[in-house]
């Protein structure tokens, strides 16, 4: 295949790029074909990207390739653009390799027609109030944590992941993930442990910046290539929980889930099973993924300010006593909610959120921002912004006492100024899980704070080891790098009220450590049996 014109095509696009970047937002100096590529890292792009917006203020733009992107650094300009003009920046920029990975499916990164079809199904199931109809899911799911954490604490990570992943596989499919070494889960691991790196690596992102290069046949792209690999594993996992999922309605055995209103969608003729498999996995990957990461962000936290540690404890025994905390004391506990929100803004796992896309020109601050731009919120600048958050490297719960507001208050709230965080996005694409995550995040807190000490691992030679917390894996969702904890029971009382409690939460559960019945107190919309 003859392919001497590429370059001259790329070059040719490039220079007309250059001639339109008139007007644009300030940002670094290109140079010919690359743009600004050249500049951007390997690793931590966050941290490029906030130089960039002290350099060239909270809104600039980066020519990427033959792309513009335009970066959002502060509270303000998102708030502008992204929430009051959200009907020109609802959509994604096409991201083809995540295109082939998913086959088009992956609600993340629609837009258009099938994005507002699923946004309001999802909507349906995942609003504030349809969120309460989860708590004994999660008040059961944090129990069985606990008991984990009590008998196996150098797993941690896998029973903080089997917590987060049992609890959206119930939502979403009506079954529990009872055991870290359920098949599936570490299918679930895998799929997304690949999926993340592979749409962010440089093959992909080659693809974006110079669309041209997609024409070049696959044995010249491992990047696709690795792409149609990874969907037949990821399809494989998806299509078999919706198959059994769909067997279980149809039987009327389901409990009340998330698959029941895709089933009934489906049967109108709105999805495929394709489709449908996809769309009830969208909410099993950010469910586990994002909910598991911060996680592992807190109990970081938790090793390096022991002072908060302890404050929290004190506020746990003054209102709980000698019994776990449950969803209903939440009011009651500020600096818990204050912790839960400072994990967010200190250790934000959607770093630099997902991009957003320009449906047409724009104009702000007098700058031009065209059609089909990326648009970047800079989540971890605005996060360690000092004007926005005094000492903003420390984790600092008091900063958030006296803020009562939810995320999705604070997201709405007109004054941006008192918004609490960035994690979950803006405007039309903010995660419609929010709800439902920040009730996950409370629970597990306050009973990890509640029941044990977090402490720092002593090595042989006596000395403690110490996390470092600018060491993050790398993608568009990340989390700390691992690292050894050291957990204790804070008494034999507190282990032996877990242990009740989970011996209680038994007696709800069959012998494959599935729910017998619908819980007590779950009011759902739908039901398998109805």
């Amino acid at each position: 295949m003859d392919l001497w014109f590429l370059p001259v095509l790329v070059a040719l696009c490039y220079m007309l790029r250059q001639l339109l970047r008139i007007g644009y937002p300030p940002g670094p100096p290109t140079i010919p074909l690359l743009g600004n590529l050249h500049l951007m890292p390997k690793e931590n792009p966050h941290l490029q990207m906030k130089k960039w917006a002290e350099e060239y203020g909270p809104v600039f733009s980066l020519m990427l390739g033959t792309s513009a992107t335009i970066v959002l650094s502060s509270d303000r300009a998102i708030k502008d653009l992204l929430d009051k003009r959200g009907s020109i920046y609802n959509s994604r920029p096409d991201l083809y390799i995540a295109r082939i990975v998913s086959n088009n499916h992956r609600m993340l990164f629609m837009h258009g027609d099938r994005w507002r079809v699923i946004h309001k199904l999802f909507h349906v199931v995942l609003n504030v109030r349809a969120a309460k109809a989860y708590v004994p899911y999660q008040d059961l799911e944090a129990k069985r944590l606990m008991c984990g954490l009590l008998d196996e604490p150098d797993l941690w990570v896998d029973h903080v992941r089997r917590f987060t992943t049992s609890l959206v596989s119930q939502m979403i499919y009506g079954f529990r993930t009872s055991s870290i070494h359920d098949p599936n889960l570490k299918h679930l691991y895998n799929v997304v442990d690949e999926f993340v790196p592979t749409v962010g690596s440089t093959g992909s992102a080659l693809l974006d910046f110079y669309p041209i290069l997609r024409k070049l046949p696959d044995s010249l792209l491992p990047a696709s290539r690795k792409a149609k690999i990874q969907h037949a594993n990821e399809k494989e996992l998806f299509f078999g929980h919706w198959t059994e999922c769909k067997r279980r309605i149809n039987n009327k055995t389901s409990l009340p889930c998330f698959g029941i209103d895709v089933f009934n969608a489906q049967k109108g003729g709105d999805f495929s099973d394709d489709e449908a498999a996809y769309v009830a996995a969208t909410i099993l990957e950010a469910g586990y993924d994002t909910t598991a990461n911060t996680v592992m962000g807190f109990v970081q936290a938790m090793i390096l300010y022991p002072d908060e540690q302890k404050t929290a404890q004190e506020e746990l025994d003054r209102v709980c006593g000698g019994r776990m905390p449950t969803i209903d004391d939440a009011p009651d506990l500020p600096y818990i909610r204050a912790i839960l929100k400072e994990t967010l803004r200190w250790m934000p796992t959607a770093i630099l959120g997902v991009p957003h896309c320009a449906m047409r020109d724009d104009e702000y601050m007098g700058y031009k921002i065209p059609k089909n731009a990326s648009i970047v919120t800079n989540v971890w600048g605005i996060h360690r912004d000092p004007k926005r958050y005094a000492h903003p490297d420390v984790f600092d719960p008091t900063r958030y006492l006296g803020d009562d507001q939810i995320a999705a208050e604070a997201a709405a709230n007109p004054d941006v100024s008192k918004r609490d965080h960035f994690v979950f996005g803006s405007g039309r694409r903010i995660c419609v899980g929010m709800h439902t995550a920040e009730r996950s995040l409370f629970l597990c807190m306050s009973r990890i704070l509640w029941a044990l000490l977090v402490e720092k691992v002593v090595a042989p030679d006596g000395s403690e080891i110490t996390p470092d917390p600018s060491k993050l894996s790398q993608g568009f969702l990340v989390h700390p790098e691992p690292f050894p904890v050291k957990l204790t029971p804070r008494s034999a009382e507190h282990a032996q009220t877990i242990r009740e409690e989970w011996k209680h939460c038994e007696t709800l559960l069959d012998a494959n450590q599935q729910w017998k019945a619908v819980p007590e107190g779950m009011k759902f919309s739908t039901l398998a049996s109805e």
